[in-house]
Parts: C-alpha cells; sequence; structure tokens
C-alpha cells in the first residue's frame, strides 16, 4: 500500500484523523480501525461484521459505522427506502439509473461533491486513534476518499468491494487500496481507474467452506426438508427482491427439484407465498446449514448468498436477476464460468437436472486468495512501527 501524498490541508476548526498519533502507550498495545457499512440489505454489514470477527483475536479493535449516521436522518430513511421501492416496484428506473450513472461519470462526482456537507459529521464519529478505515458500501468511498486526498484523513482507507462487477460508484479519489473476489472483478477496478487491486478471500464465513464438515440428512432434518427430494434453495437477498414468486413457480414447473424459498425479512412476499406446494421460509440465521441441506442454490443477485453458496461449491443458477448491478453481476459470472445463467423458463429443466447430478461445481476458493484479515493486519501494524519509530 502506498503511502498518500500530501493534499490540501484539513479545513478551519477540523484536525485530520490519524495525524499526531503519538499516544502510543495509551492503546496499550491494541491497534483501531474503522469499518464503515451501510444497512442497505444485509450484504454490507454482514462483511463488516465477519471482518470484525476475524481479527478479534488478533489484538486490533474496530469499531463499526453505518455511513448513513454521517448523514442528517431524513437522508437515510429517504435512500434507504427509496432504493428498496425501485426494486421492488420500479425495476426498470432502478436498471435506468445504474446504467446512466455506469455511463456519465459527471453523475458520480456531482454525487461525490454532495456528500461534502458529510464531512464534519464523519469526522465526528472518527476516533482520533484510528489507524486505519475499511469500507464495505460504495457510498462510503465517496466521502472518505476525498478527505483522505485532502488530508483530513491521513490514515489508509481501503475498501472491500462486495459486488463481482464494479460500478464506477465503488472508485474514488483517495482510496488506498480496493479488495476484490475475482481476478474478473480487479480487471474491471483497474480498468476503472482503480491503482492497487487485490484479490482476497470472500468475507464470509468459515462455515460455508465445501470443507466444512456435513451431514445433509441433519441438515434437512434441522428444517424440517424431505430426505429424499432433490431441493433447489431459491435466495433473494435480505429483503427478498425480484421476481421470486415466479422463480419459485418456474422451478417448480421445472419437475426435477424441489424448491425451497428464502425470502428474507419480506413478509409480504412470504405471505404471497403461504399456498405454494413448495417449502418456504422467512428470515434464516442459520444460511450455512440450510445450503448444506439442498442440491442446487438458485439466486438473482450475485451478492453475498453467491459467495456463499460458491464457497461451498454448490452448484449455483442465476436467473431472473434483479435490474442494474443483479443484470451486470449475471454476465460476468456467467462469464467467469462461476454460474450457470439461465434467461429462459425452458432451460431450467435441463440445466436443474445436469447441476443436481454433478460431482462437484465451480468453487471461490476460500484460504488459497489473501486473507483480507492478514492485509490488514500488516497495514494497521506497519504504520504502528513507522510511528514507534518517529515516537522513539
Amino acid at each position: 500500500m502506498k503511502p498518500r501524498p500530501g493534499g490540501r490541508g484539513p479545513r478551519g476548526g477540523t484536525s485530520p484523523i490519524g495525524a499526531g498519533r503519538d499516544d502510543l502507550d495509551g492503546r496499550q498495545g491494541q491497534l483501531r480501525i474503522l469499518v464503515v457499512s451501510a444497512d442497505i440489505g444485509a450484504g454490507h454489514d454482514a462483511a463488516a461484521a465477519e471482518l470484525a470477527a476475524r481479527l478479534a483475536g488478533d489484538g486490533v479493535v474496530v469499531e463499526q459505522l453505518n455511513f448513513f449516521a454521517a448523514l442528517p436522518r431524513p437522508l437515510h430513511r429517504l435512500v434507504r427506502e427509496g432504493y428498496r421501492t425501485m426494486l421492488q416496484r420500479f425495476p426498470w428506473s432502478y436498471d435506468a439509473l445504474f446504467r446512466f450513472t455506469d455511463r456519465s461519470s459527471s453523475m458520480v462526482r456531482a454525487f461525490r461533491a454532495a456528500l461534502r456537507a458529510a464531512v464534519p459529521r464523519m469526522l465526528s464519529r472518527i476516533s482520533a486513534d484510528t489507524c486505519l478505515v475499511v469500507t464495505t458500501h460504495p457510498f462510503a468511498n465517496q466521502l472518505l476518499g476525498p478527505m483522505r486526498g485532502t488530508g483530513q484523513l491521513t490514515v489508509p482507507v481501503l475498501s472491500y468491494v462486495t459486488d463481482f462487477v464494479v460500478h464506477p460508484i465503488w472508485i474514488s479519489p483517495g482510496v488506498d487500496t480496493y479488495c476484490v473476489v475475482h481476478d474478473g472483478t480487479q480487471r474491471q477496478a483497474a480498468a476503472r481507474g482503480a491503482a492497487d487491486v487485490r484479490v482476497v478471500d470472500p468475507l464470509i464465513s468459515a462455515e460455508f467452506a465445501a470443507s466444512a464438515t456435513a451431514c445433509q440428512r441433519t441438515a434437512r432434518a434441522r428444517f424440517g426438508l424431505p430426505e429424499q427430494e432433490r431441493l433447489a434453495l431459491i435466495v433473494a437477498g435480505s429483503w427478498g427482491v425480484g421476481d421470486v414468486a415466479r422463480t419459485a413457480r418456474d422451478v417448480l414447473a421445472a419437475g426435477c427439484v424441489t424448491p425451497v424459498v428464502a425470502c428474507g425479512r419480506n413478509v409480504r412476499l412470504r405471505q404471497r407465498l403461504s399456498a405454494f406446494p413448495g417449502h418456504v421460509l422467512g428470515w434464516v440465521e442459520d444460511m450455512p446449514t440450510l445450503m448444506r441441506a439442498v442440491d442446487v442454490v438458485v439466486e438473482n443477485a450475485g451478492g453475498l448468498t453467491f459467495q456463499q453458496s460458491l464457497a461451498g461449491g454448490l452448484p449455483t443458477v442465476t436467473y431472473r436477476p434483479i435490474s442494474g448491478h443483479g443484470r451486470a453481476n449475471a454476465e460476468l459470472l456467467a462469464e467467469a464460468g462461476l454460474t450457470t445463467y439461465v434467461t429462459t423458463a425452458a432451460e431450467l429443466a435441463p440445466v436443474l437436472t445436469e447441476l443436481t447430478g454433478a460431482a462437484a461445481s465451480p468453487a471461490l476458493p476460500v484460504g488459497s486468495a489473501t486473507d483480507m484479515a492478514s492485509l490488514i493486519s500488516e497495514v494497521v501494524r506497519s504504520g504502528d512501527r513507522l510511528d514507534r519509530k518517529r515516537a522513539a
């Protein structure tokens, strides 16, 4: 990670976070990092929580911050609920917004400029002894990257990209390093102008790994699922967005698998499927066990759940992807051979029949790429050693 050249000084009345970290004895050997996430869906927060868990035993204090805490509360609700409404009711509008901002750098710059008003609130939420900031949401990059570039934040900013596709909103001047989970994503980030891009293990629990001890019969009993049938798990994230009900009907009509639908926290979706002849679940706390219970995963976004299924070596089908990043992820993943992208209902039966009889499936390697927790420990400890050398 290259040192950040000095930019403009902090604005009057503020002190740069990370500057003058001389009270080393007061930290009692503990290093402090800040992970900035966002409570839009569950994937960004889940990645932040997994990173905190990995660092817990390494003498690193991890603080987690919701990015929207730096914004006025009404704006937080407006952005979150507006995003949910677009995905659920007006998917065409989200697709149009995604495509337009993908082509228009001026829109991203305008958004970045609008966030400048949130700098004081963000500064007030960062501890003075923070030695590294990690982001798991692209909006945070557009605020923290410029703060890093102007010297208001003097510690490294590292971003964990939760998507496979790198939309321009992820890329911001001032961000030191981007961490991605696939080399195709690495190439995209570099093409977007990111100077330092590392491929890391996905920030998901080791319980999802294919090597984890598993007993399908026990897993099925845990959720009251039949022992002998071939099961297809249909997932749509914590919000249960997309055309989930139609997907469930199409999978059932394929005739070769029994659908298991995870509705997330979408109560209305679960109510709509109350008479569905498959197995309908709400929010699932123990997703590793549920994935060990099924034979194939059918997903629509290519986000956190997709990484979980690939880590476990489960055959994965992408069907009726959500607008915007969902479709973009589907195309990249299919090109990389990590998913089977099914575009018509007629294709489902032969694809599901083939995949549920397959001996193995492509998997995202867990443990073979760089471990992000190790990377962070290396960065913060090297910075701490430099601080101690200066203090001496």
